[in-house]
């Protein structure tokens, strides 16, 4: 029996095979109970190229307190910073990886903001 743990590292894994042969940087989403954090990684795995999340002081003056992270307005202010950060480092097509996570609720809210800024999946 799998956790659900396992279970979502398994989807996650086979996902990053797929977006490895496209061979664009990936936009990986994570989301805890608290926070939701968004990473540019360069095509070989090597690097960050970008990140934000509920966690920047930045980002948690914004929303009003250290406990509004987990929501999906949360998750749509670190969508549109994270494509801000990748255009700033010269990057406007990416793959976006949910990390095994359901493409529904904060992830959505996180993915929609990143396009409606101007990065491309």
């Amino acid at each position: 029996m799998m956790t659900k743990k396992e279970q979502r590292l398994r989807r996650a894994r086979q996902t990053r095979v797929r977006i490895a042969q496209q061979e664009v940087p990936r936009l990986s989403v994570h989301r805890s109970n608290l926070h939701v954090y968004a990473s540019v990684i360069s095509d070989d795995g090597s690097r960050v190229l970008a990140s934000a999340s509920t966690a920047e002081k930045a980002v948690r003056e914004q929303l009003g307190g250290a406990d509004k992270g987990g929501n999906t307005a949360a998750a749509a202010i670190v969508g549109k910073r994270i494509a801000e950060k990748a255009k700033a480092a010269g990057i406007d097509k990416v793959a976006f990886d949910r990390s095994g996570f359901a493409f529904h609720g904060r992830v959505k809210a996180l993915a929609e903001a990143a396009r409606e800024a101007g990065l491309k999946f």
